[in-house]
């Protein structure tokens, strides 16, 4: 069973590094990796070109004769455009996504979840992750557990973080793409779309699966008005109570932080 991951990246020249290692370090052996990058004008792309080289050492294949890295430079409209060409290049059976801020939280992350999958069976698996300080310190700030899906939840604005979700690709392609008009939380409006309005086989996986940098593109205080429109305007095309629903989305963070504080 092949595991696709993309990353969408642009200008992360001082984080991408972290993620790709975090990739090329894990123990499941048939992996395909994809990064899209939106035309970086810093020095990321060296780093991806860095990488992709010593994917292709002789050292490295020798180790991981089934992995596959991919990637492509050119300018897009956003982090979900990135996604989307991402997804139109992955040819796994599971396909997952790691920002590029973030990293896996072990080497054995893409291996539990694969195991997941093969004893389940399931269509849609995804689990816990930690929001860390953007500093070297990795300080835990926000500690996310998923807890068990139902769609009733997701009416009272509960959603499964988004880089914990590793989806079945027969799946993927019933859900469809994101929905890039939105700039920042198309990730609401696409898992609103595949854990409400479809019924997948759903199973939740009690682990850590990513730490994620506190200061990526949905926790930038600038963006936040801007998050806020975008919520509405997604629970209201779902027919949710829109206001309703974002302030609940919002009460569901607050143990997150209160708990991350016993983590440190």
């Amino acid at each position: 069973m092949k595991v696709s991951i993309i990353t969408s990246s642009f200008n992360r020249a001082s984080t991408i590094g972290g993620a790709i290692k975090s990739v090329l370090s894990q123990d499941y052996p048939d992996l395909e990796y994809i990064i899209i990058d939106g035309a970086s004008k810093d020095n990321t792309l060296d780093v991806i070109k860095e990488y992709d080289a010593y994917t292709k050492s002789e050292e490295f294949r020798t180790s991981h004769p089934q992995f596959t890295f991919k990637y492509i430079s050119e300018p897009d409209h956003g982090m979900y455009e990135g996604i989307n060409k991402g997804l139109r290049m992955a040819t796994g059976d599971i396909i997952g996504l790691v920002h590029s801020d973030d990293f896996l939280f072990t080497e054995h992350t893409i291996s539990d979840i694969a195991e997941e999958f093969e004893k389940t069976q399931a269509d849609f698996v995804y689990g816990d992750g930690l929001y860390v300080s953007f500093d070297d310190t990795n300080k835990p700030v926000r500690n996310w557990i998923g807890g068990k899906y139902s769609k009733k939840k997701i009416k009272l604005g509960w959603l499964p973080l988004h880089p914990t979700c590793y989806i079945r690709s027969s799946f993927h392609k019933e859900v469809g793409l994101y929905n890039d008009k939105y700039k920042i939380a198309a990730d609401t409006d696409f898992l609103i779309r595949a854990l409400y309005e479809h019924s997948p086989k759903v199973s939740y996986l009690k682990e850590y699966i990513i730490r994620m940098r506190m200061g990526g593109l949905s926790t930038d205080n600038a963006k936040r008005k801007a998050m806020w429109k975008e919520d509405i305007d997604i629970y209201s095309s779902h027919g949710f109570a829109a206001r309703t629903t974002k302030i609940m989305k919002m009460m569901w963070k607050v143990p997150q932080f209160v708990e991350a504080v016993f983590k440190r």
